[in-house]
């Protein structure tokens, strides 16, 4: 059974059968999963008698070396930290709400675990490694390893999880159980309350206590609207606009073959892939790293100019629905454009065969991770709900003035 939002169809809910007991045993098989991933080998490559066998860690750690330090952060915190701490939060809280006596800080680890989920990105690095398996066909002798298998029944395993699971359901058990942040309040009746706050972290809907703004049920601070969400939105969009620049300027690898090579920016890259034949993987390329920070940054910028446009009937309501629609497309979809990071990490911790054929990561692909995670941030900062509040205040306009004002 689902429910949508009367007003923008928004998915609200979806009941699932068995929500809890079958996403515990997702998880802890993702646990499993995870650590074969990190400590087995996920790719051997061998050239001119030189052999070089690799796993997930080497990626990060070959960043560090080449002093691109922040990368190689980023890389392991996406691949490593996030993932891990979505799967063992909500382990802790599956296992926790069976156990007769409930362990400490239930709410507080399965918000971790949903906001560990924003960032884990074990889906985009497989298609990062499948991208660099590709590009390297031509330069090396490669041997899969057991990790990759492991990472691609990973990327399935947690999407299953993630289907199964219902946090609405979590909630319902922690509120049942009695962990919550504060004592509930009595259930309201339906009528509708203009003071009601719905919690972003946990959804729960609620009348602020004048002494304690936050949510009774989870503990966070309660807003009306995501605190100065537009001028935090443009700040990041134009600071990711800035970072565009030199992403596409500067390279972002550099492949030297028996003394022979130059850096290439991303574009460079591309219009290798189209030489060498390599139509689907340069297209891409092209659509993850190019089109893609595109597209996020022109459709956040495209929803805040409507809301500051209010005052024209344009402006404010056109297109409300679609601009809702627009708006969680654009925040899912840029997580995709790390593959090319992930890939480049992987490039340059396998192929280091001296003279014969090398290949660094430049520090083009350091502004490029920027665009990425600052865009990642905009999405998170902007609040849809502003687009619907622009459209009832221009609704609700005398037209005498919304006349004077279009004149």
């Amino acid at each position: 059974m689902r429910s949508d939002c009367v007003r923008c169809g928004t998915g609200l809910r979806r009941t699932r059968r068995d929500p809890l007991n079958r996403a515990l045993a997702l998880n802890f098989t993702a646990l499993v999963l995870f650590a074969i991933v990190w400590l087995a080998m996920l790719l051997s490559v061998s050239k001119a008698g030189i052999s070089h066998a690799t796993t997930l860690i080497s990626g990060p750690v070959e960043l560090v070396k080449h002093g691109l330090w922040p990368l190689g952060l980023v890389v392991f915190f996406t691949t490593a930290i996030a993932p891990l701490g979505k799967i063992a939060g909500t382990i802790y809280v599956l296992v926790g709400l069976r156990m007769s006596r409930l362990p400490p800080n239930l709410r507080g680890a399965f918000l971790f675990s949903r906001k560990m989920g924003i960032w884990a990105m074990l889906e985009v690095l497989m298609l990062g490694v499948f991208v660099a398996y590709t590009k390297l066909g031509d330069l090396v002798n490669i041997e899969v390893g057991p990790a990759i298998f492991a990472l691609g029944l990973l990327s399935l395993v947690t999407i299953w999880a993630d289907t199964v699971l219902d946090p609405d359901a979590v909630w319902d058990e922690i509120e049942r159980r009695g962990q919550t942040h504060r004592p509930m309040p009595e259930v309201p009746t339906l009528s509708f309350h203009s003071h009601a706050i719905g919690c972003e972290a946990c959804g729960l809907v609620s009348i602020p206590d004048g002494h304690d703004s936050k949510c009774p049920r989870c503990g966070s601070a309660l807003h009306a609207r995501k605190p100065d969400s537009l001028n935090r939105t443009w700040a990041f969009i134009i600071a990711s606009a800035v970072l565009y620049i030199p992403a596409n300027a500067y390279p972002v690898l550099t492949v030297i073959q028996l003394g022979a090579g130059e850096p290439s920016t991303i574009l460079g890259g591309v219009e290798e892939l189209l030489s060498s034949g390599m139509y689907p993987l340069a297209l891409l390329v092209f659509f993850a790293s190019v089109l893609v920070p595109m597209f996020k940054l022109l459709g956040l910028a495209i929803m805040l100019m409507a809301i500051t446009l209010v005052s024209t009937e344009m402006g404010a309501s056109v297109m409300l629905p679609q601009r809702t629609k627009l708006y969680y497309v654009v925040a899912w979809i840029g997580r995709w454009s790390m593959v090319d990071i992930f890939m480049e990490s992987l490039l340059g911790a396998l192929v280091q065969f001296g003279g014969v054929v090398t290949i660094s990561p430049g520090i083009g692909a350091v502004a490029f991770c920027g665009v990425v995670i600052l865009t990642i941030f905009a999405a998170e900062g902007f609040d849809p709900r502003l687009m619907w509040d622009a459209a009832a205040l221009n609704a609700h306009r005398p037209l005498a003035r919304r006349g004077s004002e279009e004149r």
